[in-house]
């Protein structure tokens, strides 16, 4: 007899369909810039890849999407028996190989367009939303000569045309831009894709840009991906490269000049751009000015989502209950760790000035989240606001975590060292180990 599902948990599926609403509603209506490379046009999943930016953009999001051509390119070179040539990440484009790096592009925009064109219908969009636009909207100039090399038809982005762009935006039409620009005088320039989508992220004040990559996204020397990135930290790690990563040297570059965010992700990885964009940890390297992640005191307004964050361990009986009133009562007695909008660790410090002691209490870290130190960085922070206080220890109850806060510089103590009153109130059911620690002086 097959079960009707009633009673069941949702499904994962169903579980991440919630949970990427709020994301929905904030992205709809700006400006994204996706671009990738001419590698990920030839991958096996590049029409999973075209189906998801589809997808963004029947959400209401404004994208603009930027191609390269650099594997099509130097295919089409090898069919006219000419040379490559490429020196320092930038191809060298001579007159007698300009007709066969254009027709590379050309082709490329084709299918990447053809591509659009096909999920487009699949999705049964609006016809006004089923428009691909494409066109002179990128200004170049000569790249001319570096390190003694002529670059001579390879250029540089100059200028967008970024009223001309939004304008088709506002019209409901994705926007496609090839890696190639004209000179006022009509003069072509073959570009660099990376160039292309960091000037027209720039130009038209993207809310973000994102970059498809061959890896998971950037990975330090011991090959594992770093998820998040500063401006600083990606200055540091690009000047021990000893191969340059220029995806992440674009980013950096985006976000320096103002977009807030840049991510860096593969292009090889099935729905990589919607984990990035409806998840709250993505899939690849976030490039922000600052990190996204801060400790602050709680407010009035955080009381429904700290409810949400303590409710499963209060019904699991490590924690004491508390009403919606009593924690909006106690509201400023809590510091909070923020990620991305969303509350995902708490922990209270209730002082008894005459002891010149605190309670450190609800010290909760998301289950996703206790892998990291956020923990510590909650202790570290309770500790602060108890020593500006002027409280010489703090002290905790509790079930479960004994050995954490043992790690910590705790100690075990007796009923009688807690403060009188609460004593009085020590619940002898719950039989709760008590744990003291000294603080320093210094705020």
């Amino acid at each position: 007899m097959q079960s009707d599902g009633m009673g069941e948990a949702p499904s994962a599926y169903v579980n991440g369909f919630r949970n990427s609403i709020p994301y929905i509603n904030a992205h709809r209506g700006k400006t994204f810039v996706v671009a990738f490379p001419g590698e990920a046009v030839a991958a096996p999943r590049f029409p999973q890849l075209i189906q998801d930016v589809v997808l963004l953009h029947s959400l209401g999001i404004r994208v603009v999407l930027v191609h390269g051509a650099r594997p099509q390119i130097d295919q089409r070179l090898e069919e006219s028996q000419l040379p490559i040539q490429i020196a320092y990440h930038r191809r060298v484009t001579d007159q007698a190989s300009l007709q066969a790096v254009t027709e590379a592009i050309g082709r490329t925009a084709i299918q990447v367009q053809s591509q659009l064109v096909q999920c487009m219908a699949a999705a049964h969009l609006n016809p006004a939303n089923s428009v691909v636009s494409s066109g002179n909207y990128v200004i170049a100039k000569p790249f001319g000569v570096h390190n003694g090399i002529d670059y001579q038809h390879s250029g540089e982005v100059r200028k967008i045309r970024q009223s001309a762009i939004h304008q088709h935006l506002d019209l409901g039409h994705l926007v496609l831009l090839s890696p190639l620009g004209y000179s006022p005088t009509g003069e072509s320039f073959n570009l660099l894709w990376e160039e292309v989508a960091e000037a027209a992220a720039t130009a038209l004040k993207a809310d973000k840009i994102v970059y498809f990559s061959g890896e998971e996204g950037i990975l330090n020397d011991q090959n594992q991906l770093v998820r998040e990135l500063t401006v600083p930290e990606a200055n540091t790690l690009i000047s021990e490269q000893i191969s340059p990563h220029y995806t992440l040297i674009s980013a950096r570059d985006a976000v320096t000049k103002g977009i807030n965010r840049a991510h860096i992700i593969s292009y090889h990885r099935d729905g990589a751009l919607l984990q990035e964009l409806f998840t709250l940890d993505g899939t690849g390297t976030l490039i922000t000015q600052q990190i996204y992640e801060k400790v602050r005191l709680a407010s009035v307004d955080d009381v429904a989502s700290l409810l949400e964050l303590i409710e499963p361990l209060e019904q699991q009986g490590v924690l004491v209950r508390r009403s919606r009133e009593l924690l909006e009562n106690e509201i400023q007695h809590f510091t909070l760790i923020e990620r991305d909008d969303k509350i995902i660790a708490c922990a209270a410090l209730y002082p008894f000035m005459e002891e010149h002691c605190g309670e450190l209490a609800c010290v909760v870290v998301h289950p996703e989240y206790r892998q990291g130190s956020r923990g510590d960085a909650l202790l570290k922070a309770i500790e602060q606001r108890a020593a500006m206080l002027g409280l010489t220890s703090l002290f905790v109850l509790t079930t479960r975590t004994a050995h954490w806060f043992m790690e910590r510089g705790f100690r075990s103590a007796a009923i009688s060292e807690l403060p009188q009153h609460k004593q009085s109130l020590y619940n002898y059911q719950r039989n709760s180990k008590v744990f003291v620690k000294r603080l320093t002086t210094e705020p």
